[in-house]
Formats: C-alpha cells, sequence, structure tokens
C-alpha cells in the first residue's frame, strides 16, 4: 500500500512524527507521499523525506488557501524544490470556493502557475477541488495534454463530477471519507463508475478520519496506518477481491509518481 497524501508536519503530529511512521510500516504501509500545501511547508516536508528517503517522498506547491502568499518569487522558489529527487509532484494546487481563504482571482493564478511549472518541469500535478467544479474543469480544459499527469487529491465528488474527472483524463484518489455513511453516499455512489486503475488511495492524515473503524479510536487524529482499512473499503464497493485491489492501487501509483 501506498498512501499518497498525509500533512506530517500538521501541529497534530508535532513530536509524534516516528511514531506515525513506524505505526504506518507495521500495517503494510510500504511508501508514504507527504503533502506540501504552502511553500514554507513544502520546505519542511522536504527535509523530513530527506531523514527517510527509501519511505517518503513529497509534493511541492501552493494550496488554494495560501494563494494570497503566491507571487512570481514563488515559482522560483517551488522549482528549485522540485529539482530534488525526492519530490515527485506540483501541488497540492489547485481551486478551494468553500472556504475562500484568497479571493477566486488569487487562486486562479496561483493555480495557473503551477500547472505551468508542471508542464515545464514534466512533474504530475497533485490537484484540490471543493465546491468549484465547473471554474476547475474549464481551466483544464486548456491543459489537457497534462491531465493524464493528473490526479485529483480527496475526491468527495458526484458520479457526474467524477465521470468529467475521468472523461478529460484524471487519476483519483480516494480517502476516508469513503467510509462515512452520512457524508461518503455520493461518493460510495460514484466509485461504482470508477476504473480500478486510474484510483490511488489515501489517508489525507491527520484529517478524514475513517468514520466506521471498530473499535472506533479516541482521537479525531487520522493516521496513514488506517490506508488499508480504506482500500478494503473501496474494494468492497468495487466489488473487486483485496488483493488484485491492492496490487493494482499501487502499481498505479508507482507508475504516476515514478517511484522505485
Amino acid at each position: 500500500m501506498i498512501d499518497i497524501g498525509i500533512n506530517l508536519i500538521n501541529k497534530q503530529f508535532k513530536n509524534k512524527e516516528k511514531e506515525v511512521l513506524q505505526q504506518a510500516k507495521n500495517a503494510g504501509v510500504e511508501r508514504i507521499i507527504l503533502t506540501g500545501t504552502r511553500l514554507i511547508n513544502s520546505q519542511k516536508s522536504l527535509e523530513i523525506a530527506k531523514k527517510n528517503p527509501d519511505y517518503l517522498t513529497t509534493t511541492i506547491g501552493v494550496h488554494p488557501h495560501y494563494a494570497n502568499e503566491f507571487t512570481e518569487e514563488t515559482v522560483g522558489h517551488l522549482e528549485e524544490l522540485l529539482k530534488h529527487p525526492l519530490t515527485v509532484a506540483v501541488g497540492e494546487c489547485g481551486l478551494d470556493f468553500d472556504r475562500n481563504f484568497s479571493t477566486r482571482d488569487e487562486q486562479f493564478y496561483a493555480f495557473e502557475k503551477q500547472i505551468a511549472l508542471a508542464k515545464k518541469i514534466k512533474k504530475p500535478l497533485f490537484l484540490h477541488e471543493r465546491s468549484a467544479h465547473k471554474e476547475f474543469v474549464n481551466i483544464m480544459k486548456n491543459h489537457t495534454e497534462i491531465a493524464s499527469q493528473s490526479v485529483v487529491h480527496c475526491f468527495t465528488g458526484t458520479k457526474e463530477e467524477l465521470k468529467t474527472y475521468l472523461d478529460l483524463g484524471f487519476y483519483i484518489g480516494i480517502t476516508g471519507w469513503v467510509c462515512d455513511d452520512k457524508r461518503g453516499v455520493a461518493l460510495r455512489e460514484a466509485l461504482t463508475y470508477a476504473p480500478l486503475d486510474r484510483l490511488m488511495i489515501e489517508t489525507d492524515a491527520p484529517f478524514l478520519m475513517p468514520k466506521n473503524l471498530k473499535p472506533m479510536p479516541n482521537t479525531r487524529t487520522n493516521e496513514p496506518k488506517y490506508l488499508g482499512h480504506i482500500g478494503k473499503e473501496i474494494a468492497k464497493i468495487l466489488k473487486v477481491d483485496e488483493e488484485t485491489f491492492f496490487d493494482t492501487v499501487t502499481s498505479t501509483t508507482k507508475q504516476f509518481f515514478s517511484l522505485n
């Protein structure tokens, strides 16, 4: 199993990083990709990855929440970080009109700049979209040549949105949202339309604790050790045996991110 997205420098993991990684290994997670969400966080994630090069890699980018920090100089800093072999994708980048921590214009600017950067350095895009499906699709329709090198991280949308993304060529990252009997209904239905070879799995830890863990932990902090639980839930929805599911998504992930 490979977890394509965890936020290891989040304050919920402070002074617990070694324990979190060891428990993930014990649970069968063979590789973890850290998520870069702003310039300084991307730098920190890369430093952590350098200390665990056989187990960790990282994305490098600026989340739409922090698009108001994005300048022309940011592009150069990101590009320099992305030269390191432990960096595997540009992102997390995209659009988020749910909270609007940055203005739409700021988000559009940061998103387009990171798309251009991914094209230039020929690395995949690690994408975020929330409450901005139409605008997100309209932008990516202008960059169809890179869509097949892009993964929509933490997809939680409808079957119609999923079909649109698949038609564009995207890969899809699925989290523990699928384990929520209330909020995950639309996602569970959408997944029945998803080709197995276009899926990857992630925890987005420390967020999105799977809601149907038994026994339920006495904490709200999600961890990569729960990745297997998420994968088994998806395999059940897709009606494929667990070994086939994990073999396929792991192979897809290694090929997509060029992991040895």
